[in-house]
């Protein structure tokens, strides 16, 4: 039988490299919906593909085209995930949630329902709103697989291990691009500069985080709500190889380590093919990688955001929302020369310290709506920070 399947985004970086996997084995997959909002191109090029029976088109003006230019094909196109799920006659083995940003967080929540399997692959969803998430999962009976790399990497260490039994958790961080610059080159960093991660291939926006190592807090935040372990046992390492992506010591002694090649294929295609025992072609085991095995404790002159660790606590609030809402904006206005690379760092730590924000700390979100509203007021607050800042 073949495995039916959803990707909610899937012409972005995630779900580009979800339909190669897939399209490697079309035999065995019936594909029920790919989701995209402008990339015209790319979903055609899908469609041609997978053929999949349902197309969501987010954007109106292209949900027009595509419709138009899809019109002979037997293939239902919606123009909201809400219009297909009240189409929908299908239980869907397996979901990829691949939308970026907190916009993902709606569908992603509304199409658990629908999912045996749900992998997400958007940091922003699952560190402002797990609870959601997490409460939709237990209602539904259905199966959650973290995809970042490094979380798919403490998921597999954790295996048939209890919380209590682990003493310490290690996120590793290649540094970014901007590892080896001197500090005092760091107000002189250009977009072009943060963006050039030396490792990974990724999007503007994530390898700017990346360059500020603020993906680092997230995705430490990110494992203490999908794992439910103190957050006072984690810690981040600065690994430049990028190999290593999680080191856990338990209390027994033993210390696992997980590595991999700097390729997200290796944690989707787990997560698909799961206990299946399918082969992935890989690259051979580099004893060059591990003869140099290099870790470095975090330079927080060079990298002062990973600080902001220590403003959150073990319980999920909207204070969440604030920094990844804040961090968007700066990070928005950076790649377009309005702020400095160190004013991300100046700016953030100026709202999360604010009193009109820290209040937030305890809230606890209560649905999506709350979420996207107050995701939308931190932003402009950052906006106009950066401006007034500007004008003195």
């Amino acid at each position: 039988m073949k495995t039916k399947i959803a990707i909610l985004g899937s012409t972005g970086s995630i779900g580009k490299t979800t339909v190669n996997i897939i399209k490697n084995d079309k035999k065995n997959f019936d594909v029920v919906l790919l989701t995209t909002n402008t990339n015209y191109v790319e979903i055609l090029k899908q469609v041609s593909i997978l053929k999949p029976r349902n197309l969501v088109i987010n954007n109106i003006k292209f949900y027009e085209k595509i419709k138009k230019k899809l019109k002979k094909k037997k293939i239902k196109i919606f123009s909201s995930l809400k219009y297909f799920i009240k189409n929908n006659k299908y239980k869907i083995d397996y979901t990829m949630s691949a939308i970026s940003g907190i916009e993902g967080l709606d569908p992603t929540i509304n199409i658990i329902k629908y999912t045996k399997k749900i992998a997400i692959a958007n940091k922003e969803s699952l560190i402002c709103g797990w609870n959601l998430i997490e409460k939709e999962l237990k209602k539904n009976k259905t199966q959650f697989i973290p995809v970042d790399s490094e979380h798919f990497s403490i998921g597999s260490l954790l295996a048939n291990k209890k919380n209590d039994e682990v003493d310490e958790i290690i996120i590793t961080a290649s540094g970014g691009p901007l590892l080896n610059y001197p500090i005092k080159k760091f107000i002189q960093v250009s977009p072009k500069e943060a963006i050039n991660h030396p490792n990974w291939s990724m999007g503007k926006k994530i390898s700017i985080d990346s360059a500020t190592l603020i993906n680092k807090v997230f995705e430490t935040i990110e494992a203490q709500r999908i794992f439910n372990i103190d957050l006072q046992k984690f810690k981040i390492l600065v690994h430049p190889k990028s190999y290593i992506h999680a080191i856990i010591k338990f209390k027994d002694g033993l210390i696992k380590i997980l590595a991999h090649d700097t390729d997200m294929k290796i944690p989707i295609f787990n997560s698909i093919y799961e206990n299946k025992k399918k082969p992935l072609k890989t690259k051979k085991i580099n004893i060059n990688y591990l003869n140099n095995l290099n870790f470095q404790k975090v330079d927080d002159r060079k990298f002062p955001s990973v600080k902001f660790i220590k403003f959150f606590s073990n319980k999920p609030s909207l204070y969440e929302t604030v920094i990844v809402g804040s961090n968007d904006e700066l990070v928005n206005l950076f790649l377009n020369g309005q702020i400095k690379f160190m004013d991300i760092h100046y700016f953030l730590k100026k709202i999360l310290n604010s009193n009109e924000f820290l209040k937030y700390r305890g809230i606890k979100p209560q649905n999506y709506k709350q979420i996207e509203d107050l995701n939308k007021y931190v932003r402009l607050k950052t906006l106009s920070l950066s401006v007034l800042s500007k004008k003195c």
